[in-house]
């Protein structure tokens, strides 16, 4: 294990756990953010189609005050991994999500349409239009805020950003993709590198980080042949500094503990493996 001491408070610590999924711990309220930890990840239950397994699955985090969910698809609410996660943690999700975790009889589940917050221990958590799909539903991105340091904390898979963010600004961290992902006769499915440089302009980032990209998976069936990726950190580094903006890109590693200072702190971002 390696750890690198940051000067000051802790504001937020945020786990990467591969994938789209995050431990966040902020104002010490645990959020298990679209946990993807056991099993394969399917598309319609199609392995042909696509099929993704962990070399090694992430431990199932302790002490989860909430489950939060951005879509229903099953790369953010997986049923294997919320058949195996205890059905008394709270799940706040977006509406398309409700039909998946009701089945699995968890006992408080709370729909945020957009415009809508939730509040947990005094995390408040607001839901913001996300990842369009198809052309009749659009997904969830949150903006958490703690109440003890006002840390604001940013989410959204699949690079679609609504404009109403900026009236946020400035945000301490967002998770969102740093690389631009295309499938054939459709385009962008995930929007990176430019989307990204345009949400750290407009919420004066001073973090951002990378989410989507799977580290220490394997790919098999016929979309991952299909999809064409361009960009990541690297790329969106040079992009932020082409536009004079001091957003700092970090790359943690799966299992990888970010620990992040307040904003009235100069301390750097703390990392342990």
């Amino acid at each position: 294990m390696k750890h690198l001491n940051s000067v000051g408070a802790i504001a937020v610590d945020l786990t990467w756990l591969d994938n789209n999924s995050w431990l966040i711990d902020l104002d010490n309220v645990r959020i298990l953010l679209d946990p993807w930890l056991v099993g394969p990840l399917t598309v319609g239950n199609q392995e042909w189609l696509l099929k993704v397994t962990h070399r090694t699955p992430p431990a199932i985090p302790d002490e989860v005050d909430l489950i939060l969910l951005s879509q229903g698809l099953e790369d953010h609410a997986h049923v294997e991994t919320l058949k195996a996660l205890d059905k008394s943690i709270p799940v706040v999700c977006s509406p398309n999500a409700v039909s998946v975790v009701t089945e699995l009889d968890y006992s408080s589940v709370t729909a945020l349409a957009h415009g809508e917050t939730y509040t947990h221990k005094g995390v408040s958590i607001q839901a913001f239009p996300g990842s369009p799909i198809g052309p009749f539903l659009t997904e969830n991105a949150y903006m958490l805020t703690g109440q003890t340091e006002g840390t604001r904390l940013y989410y959204e898979p699949h690079g679609f950003h609504a404009p109403a963010l900026a009236d946020l600004a400035p945000v301490d961290v967002a998770i969102a993709p740093l690389m631009t992902v295309k499938l054939p006769l459709v385009g962008a499915i995930i929007q990176g590198q430019e989307s990204a440089v345009g949400l750290a302009r407009s919420l004066q980032l001073r973090y951002l980080l990378p989410t989507g990209a799977g580290q220490a998976v394997d790919y098999a069936g016929l979309l991952p042949s299909l999809l064409k990726g361009e960009g990541g950190p690297a790329e969106c580094r040079a992009l932020l500094a082409q536009a004079g903006l001091a957003t700092e890109v970090l790359e943690p590693k799966p299992g990888d503990r970010l620990s992040i200072s307040p904003a009235s702190s100069p301390a750097t971002p703390s990392v342990a493996a």
